[in-house]
């Protein structure tokens, strides 16, 4: 399989970012580096219309500290490009051609309308949004891109000059921020979005955001939450918790915020800008959550290279979870065909219980990624695969789930065998106590659809239950012997008794 190294550099007003890419024909991409500096090219910005010279040296030296990582890791292709604060300085231009000297590739200084393509390209990428009308939005430094889409079709895209650096230089000047400085800042915000959107008014569900700004606040959210997952992509905040910690930011002196858990200590002097952006377009969108992009602008330019490259994914389908589960399932070797029958064990045994014991549809999905996935662990060793299980799926990049949908999903496969859940499982005792439930309850399902495949030969052709109060009968199906299969699931009912309160009896 022929692959090359391609790099995304993205200039932006407050970091310039560098992302490094190992891709494939197939179209797909695995990130080997990513490193940033910051930068601040839009400091003063507004006032001076110019990139001053301390920003441009910024500048420089981080160009010539990735061009020399670029060329130890042997890149091959570069997408280089320079957005807000070089698009409006005075002094861009010069200070483009100063870079892509260093850089020895052209920087392409990029307009709003193609930033908002990348970060739709990167969007569509990773969130699966089948269906539902939705808004994208990238804060940068100095601007800030929307794209409005339902589905996967893309409909409109703006670029608002309100970005994280410039509105902090032109408004917020006093510490603690001022009152009145913010009341000037919110009326500027809505005055803009009203002028850009002056047609019917545009209410979404659902706003996918991306920059630092973006990264932040999910990551003050975790932390506020004390969630405890891998990675802060895809991470859902809700519309009631940036309205709690914009209140918390506004309290706050800077040397105060620079103390927040979650928040980077280089952006505690913008952030409040930031959120109040978020909070005004979450109002103005009439939207109840956010989802956190992690990758953005940088992955739409590697997706642009890759087409660039003539590497374009083998399907033309939009990708869909089930791709997603299914293709991780063969990276680690997975024994399929017994993968789909305990799947399908699992599946019926849940929509039987679904209505008695008030389970949802979204665990439905979730016990279908785990079964799927449970036996993955096998990809490192036999010995304690359960538990390899686990830690691969977490990690792992899967599309169209949360972290905290990842996270379940792992413990969900973890308890498939051996140990049932206990205190010592730090784990899951980190999870709600409403996640506990959701992986134990799952879990044991699992536990025997598993069980019931001892032999691992689909012997087991069918399966109802009857829930009687106190015990549930599983009526088997099949045109052999099964007595192996009835007594591995025999062996793993404890937590399925366990959770769901009921003895478990197989009649064939």
């Amino acid at each position: 399989m022929k692959k090359s190294r391609i790099a995304a550099i993205d200039i932006g007003s407050n970091s310039i970012r560098c992302i490094i890419a190992e891709a494939s024909k197939e179209g797909k991409f695995k990130i080997i580096d990513d490193e940033k500096a910051t930068v601040r090219l839009g400091e003063k910005l507004a006032m001076t219309g110019m990139i001053s010279e301390e920003a441009s040296s910024r500048a420089i030296e981080a160009i010539r500290r990735f061009q020399k990582l670029l060329t130890g890791l042997n890149v091959q292709e570069i997408e280089a490009v320079a957005t807000s604060a070089v698009r409006t300085a005075s002094n861009g231009k010069e200070l483009v051609a100063l870079l892509s000297k260093e850089l020895g590739y052209e920087i392409k200084v990029i307009s709003g309308e193609e930033e908002a393509e990348l970060t739709a390209a990167s969007a569509l990428a990773n969130f699966d949004m089948y269906g539902k009308r939705y808004a994208m939005i990238d804060i940068g430094g100095g601007s800030v891109e929307i794209v409005t889409a339902c589905g996967n079709h893309v409909e409109e895209f703006y670029s608002l000059d309100l970005g994280a650096v410039v509105l902090t230089d032109r408004f917020l000047t006093s510490d603690p921020i001022a009152e009145d400085e913010l009341n000037k800042l919110q009326r500027h915000i809505r005055a803009s979005l009203k002028r850009t959107f002056t047609g019917n008014r545009i209410s979404v569900d659902t706003l996918i955001g991306s920059g630092g700004t973006l990264t932040a606040l999910g990551c003050m959210a975790m932390q506020m939450r004390k969630d405890n997952y891998v990675s802060i992509h895809g991470y859902e905040v809700l519309r009631s918790e940036v309205v709690h910690l914009l209140a918390m930011l506004i309290r706050k002196d800077l040397k105060g915020r620079r103390t927040i858990p979650g928040l980077n200590q280089d952006r505690a002097d913008i952030i409040v800008a930031g959120v109040i952006l978020i909070d005004e377009l979450m109002h103005f969108f009439d939207a109840n959550r956010i989802l956190v992009n992690e990758r953005g602008l940088r992955e739409g330019l590697l997706i642009k290279a890759n087409k660039r490259l003539g590497f374009t994914a083998g399907s033309s389908h939009p990708p869909t979870w089930r791709d997603s589960i299914n293709e991780f399932a063969r990276s680690c070797h997975v024994d399929e065909p017994h993968a789909a029958h305990v799947a399908g064990l699992a599946l019926k045994i849940f929509d039987a219980l679904e209505l008695p014991f008030a389970m949802k549809k979204p665990e439905r999905k979730l016990l279908e990624a785990a079964a799927i996935l449970h036996d993955s662990g096998y990809f490192i060793s036999y010995g304690s695969h359960h538990k390899h299980s686990y830690h691969l799926i977490r990690h792992a990049d899967l599309f169209g789930f949360t972290p905290r949908e990842r996270e379940l999903i792992a413990q969900i496969a973890r308890y498939h065998r051996k140990s049932i859940p206990k205190r010592k499982h730090d784990a899951y005792q980190s999870l709600k106590e409403k996640d506990q439930e959701t992986v134990a309850r799952l879990g044991g399902i699992l536990r025997l659809a598993d069980g019931l495949d001892r032999r691992r030969n689909g012997l087991v052709q069918d399966l109802s239950c009857l829930f009687g109060g106190t015990t549930v009968t599983i009526q088997l199906t099949a045109t052999e012997d099964i007595s192996v299969e009835i007594f591995g699931a025999n062996a793993k009912k404890d937590l399925f008794e366990k959770t769901f309160g009921a003895a478990v009896v197989f009649a064939t």
